[in-house]
């Protein structure tokens, strides 16, 4: 297992979570010099985390529920690693709704799994489509950006 790899698995409807977990692979990247590798979980396996040292796990929110293969990558058995956890949610792009939204979809979400210590944790906001339709777009990737600045400072201590 080496310290400098890094797994980012996301979970995208809209697109608002890739592209948060792009910005977040961009950024640690090149600001931190890690080797990032993206997953997206509707389209791939759970991976075996056992090279990794840091992991990243991205989920988004709909109908006021994390995705299920965030979920379900949730469960794995992240034991001696570096675990960083967020979520795109429509209600975490508005400063109004933004405590409410972290504290319902990343509080919650990781108190249903004790063994995840998570070295950083973040709800940015979403992107709504129907059918094909962009309903509603709070993403704000300088903040994603910021946030993985931070992360990447944690994840090379």
């Amino acid at each position: 297992m080496s310290a400098n790899k890094t797994l980012i698995a996301y979970e995208t409807k809209g697109g608002a979570t890739e592209e948060a977990a792009r910005k977040i692979a961009e950024t640690l990247r090149n600001k931190f010099n890690l080797e990032v590798d993206l997953v997206d979980l509707r389209k791939q396996k759970i991976p075996d985390c056992t090279p990794y040292h840091n992991i990243v796990i991205g989920g988004g929110v709909r109908a006021g529920k994390v995705y299920d293969k965030t979920l379900k990558c949730l469960e794995n058995n992240y034991a001696g690693k570096r675990v960083a956890f967020f979520v795109s949610s429509g209600g975490a792009g508005d400063p109004k709704t933004y405590q409410k939204a972290k504290a319902d979809y990343v509080e919650t979400t990781l108190a249903k799994y004790p063994n995840i210590n998570p070295v950083a944790v973040e709800a940015f906001g979403g992107r709504m489509k129907i059918l094909g339709k962009t309903i509603f777009d709070n993403v704000d990737l300088a903040r994603v950006e910021a946030w993985a600045e931070e992360l990447g400072k944690k994840l090379t201590q």
